[in-house]
């Protein structure tokens, strides 16, 4: 991303609420690397495909983060919104399951591909949650060091009402939706949800499935709180269990076995390399994780730059 662009945006965001949307496009197109014409025309293309995971929960993909939907009895309840331009798609996908209003959204985390819904469904009068730090994060200007790229502070209206530190239940729908926070995962504001009645984990960006994740070192992620907060889900999962990642198709538990290893074990020759002295660019040449570009490195984060991000997060 050029310095121009990345002035060009932080000048944008601070005008209206629909230039400061116009941004995050803009944002998006430059940090995945797509030509800015096809990220426009795939926000007017895509739909939310819908997969029915039990009686009262449903997975929602769209352009953005996987969403969880439970709607029962009690309560109409997301786990994440997606992009702002997507909301209008979204509460149509939604009103294909039930007739009811939205009650609750929990973020599970700051990042604008997962918050984006926030503002137009808040002022509906969805009660938003999140964890302390993504409500922090969200209030002011962000910088991500890995792409260079400036993001603006969400909308007053946008911002989660309700925040904790540790971690809620809601008791709606017949089960317990438990979310705790990861401390320092992803970003410093990661929040894991768990539905016990229906044996699913959402973990948000903690978990990319099928493809190297992103790590955000600028919003206090670690590969170390990464391996923790998947160790923790490996404890708490079964076999039967299935798990909702931030991005890909639903996963098991073998599946998170698989990128927590690929996690620890990368991140491992990174320390034993700066241990033995080497610098940056000798563990670049020295490709730590050759082996699994073929399974992983097909994502918007590809071979070198997964290197790159490993570098940025592993403390020297």
């Amino acid at each position: 991303m050029k310095t121009g662009l990345v002035d060009w945006f932080g000048g944008v965001t601070r005008q209206r609420p629909l230039a400061r949307i116009a941004a995050q496009v803009l944002c998006l197109a430059l940090v995945i690397t797509l030509p800015m014409p096809a990220a426009a025309q795939d926000f007017a293309k895509i739909e939310f495909r819908t997969t029915r995971l039990s009686d009262t929960v449903h997975l929602l993909q769209g352009a953005g983060g996987n969403i969880l939907l439970s709607a029962g009895d009690d309560a109409v309840f997301l786990i994440d919104d997606d992009y702002a331009p997507m909301t209008a798609k979204l509460k149509d996908a939604i009103g294909r399951i039930t007739r009811k209003p939205v009650n609750f959204v929990l973020n599970t985390h700051w990042h604008f591909d997962h918050v984006g819904g926030n503002e137009t469904l808040a002022r509906e009068g969805v009660l938003v949650v999140a964890h302390d730090n993504a409500r922090k994060r969200m209030s002011s200007e962000q910088f991500i060091a890995l792409f260079q790229a400036k993001v603006p502070a969400s909308p007053r209206g946008a911002l989660p009402i309700v925040t904790f530190g540790g971690d809620i239940s809601f008791h709606i729908n017949g089960e317990t939706i438990h979310a705790f926070h990861a401390p320092a995962a992803h970003t410093d504001g990661d929040t894991i949800v768990h539905l016990r009645g229906s044996d699913l984990i959402h973990m948000g960006d903690i978990f990319f499935n099928g493809t190297y994740p992103f790590i955000d070192a600028s919003s206090g992620g670690t590969t170390d709180g990464v391996v923790a907060a998947m160790d923790r889900v490996l404890a708490l999962a079964t076999d039967r269990t299935r798990i909702i990642p931030g991005h890909g198709p639903i996963a098991s538990k073998a599946d998170l076995q698989r990128h927590r290893d690929l996690i620890a074990t990368v991140s491992q020759r990174i320390k034993d390399l700066r241990q033995a002295g080497r610098s940056d660019a000798e563990i670049k040449a020295a490709r730590p994780a050759a082996e699994f570009d073929a399974d992983f490195g097909r994502g918007f984060i590809r071979g070198d730059r997964f290197i790159d991000m490993m570098l940025g997060v592993i403390p020297k």
